[in-house]
């Protein structure tokens, strides 16, 4: 029995091998020919058309529609945030402690009104000191002045005294004595004038110092009111009653929300796209509002971390409904493209997975042409990529490819 196992085992393998190794050989003793059936094999697959050749009655009905490109405003999509224009922390220039009533946030303000009005303690005293050395200082001038007028009188007295002097003394009328004691007089003279000039520069001095005195008594004075610098919303309560305000301790924080900026960052491919002025929208995530408004700011320096530009956009806010730090989605005019309005149910995938739509020819022959998505609205969607004048497959192109005859039906479109 192992016997008869091995030699079928062998028959096996040895007729295996002959219709590897010998297939022509068995292929004539069968009686079949090996180069007509290869023959025929290569024939079957190079006559294989582009165009499939169908029956008309099979043909696949589809439904076209004869699209013409038109120049569309294309534009620059960012995702961004509302920002207020204006943002500040008011805060305290001096010590003291607080004496009015607290406001309380979102209150309106106008630029100008009370926002922390603190205890005035000694500091009107010192104004009023001060002020005093001021009266003083400025009285102090006149008699300078006077003082400085009687020395050069003197002066004049003792220089016409020695000029008598020395010409008596050339006659020999007059003793070296007088001479030397005019010289000695007009010195005295001139000495007094110098003093007297230093006196009335030490009054003007006075008066200096007393005026800056009065200037920071009264700068201090008017510290004690802290004022709104602009006009708008109270983001936070003012300080408390009775709280001690130190130097650069916070008073209150006021926002400016009309109008308000939207701010993106564009990327370094799109920043051309983008100029001053440009109109520009922006649909708000809460709630969905639409705004517009022109771009007032882009940025000549990158970000360094992320190779985008800053861009303010200025959109009117009257009734303040929107609000600082609201995620928007932005979309900045720029340059038109040829484009094509095609329904979304028009759109397809290739076998690559391409995104395009099903085209027909003269001929009823049906192509995929690839597109690229612009715009989605609620007529369609803008693409570009087809050609000036192109007869889409609207409906049944799901049912069939490219190199395919069908049978199409004309739709009218109005775009």
């Amino acid at each position: 029995m192992r016997i008869f196992s091995i030699l079928a085992a062998l028959a096996v393998t040895l007729l295996l091998a002959m219709s590897i190794l010998a297939r022509p050989q068995l292929v004539a003793l069968l009686g079949g020919d090996e180069t007509r059936t290869e023959q025929e094999t290569t024939e079957q697959v190079s006559e294989t058309p582009s165009v499939v050749e169908q029956d008309p009655d099979t043909l696949v009905k589809v439904q076209v529609r004869k699209l013409t490109g038109q120049q569309v405003d294309s534009a620059v999509i960012l995702r961004g945030e509302t920002e207020a224009a204006r943002q500040v922390d008011v805060k305290s220039e001096t010590s003291a402690v607080i004496v009015s009533d607290p406001l309380r946030k979102g209150a309106q303000i106008e630029e100008g009104d009370a926002l922390c009005v603190l205890d005035p303690g000694t500091r009107q005293a010192a104004l009023d000191e001060a002020r005093a050395r001021l009266s003083e200082a400025e009285s102090r001038v006149p008699e300078g002045e006077a003082r400085l007028a009687e020395a050069k009188a003197r002066l004049d007295e003792a220089e016409i005294n020695q000029n008598a002097a020395a010409r008596l003394s050339e006659d020999g009328f007059a003793s070296q004595t007088r001479l030397a004691a005019t010289d000695a007089a007009v010195a005295a003279a001139k000495a007094g004038v110098s003093s007297a000039t230093s006196g009335l520069r030490a009054a003007r001095s006075g008066i200096e110092a007393a005026t800056a005195a009065v200037a920071a008594a009264e700068t201090e004075i008017a510290r004690l009111t802290i004022s709104a610098p602009f006009s708008g919303l109270l983001e936070s309560d003012t300080a408390e009653l009775g709280s001690l305000l130190q130097p650069g301790a916070l008073c209150a924080t006021i926002i400016q929300l009309n109008p308000i900026k939207l701010v993106g960052f564009v990327p370094e491919t799109e920043v051309n796209r983008v100029m001053l002025g440009a109109k520009a929208g922006a649909r708000l995530a809460a709630g969905g509002e639409q705004v517009i408004g022109n771009v007032t700011f882009l940025s000549r320096s990158a970000d360094p971390q992320t190779r985008t530009f800053r861009v303010e956009i200025e959109v009117a806010n009257d009734d303040l409904r929107i609000r600082d730090g609201q995620t928007a989605e932005i979309a900045i005019s720029s340059a038109g493209v040829k484009a094509h309005l095609v329904p979304q149910s028009a759109l397809t995938l290739n076998d690559d997975g391409t995104l395009g739509v099903r085209l027909v020819d003269e001929n009823a022959v049906v192509s995929f042409a690839p597109v690229e998505i612009m715009r989605d609205t609620s007529r369609g969607i803008w693409v570009t990529g087809l050609p000036e004048v192109a007869d889409v497959i609207v409906v049944g192109q799901e049912y069939v490819t490219a190199g395919v005859r069908v049978a199409p039906t004309w739709v009218e479109v109005t775009q």
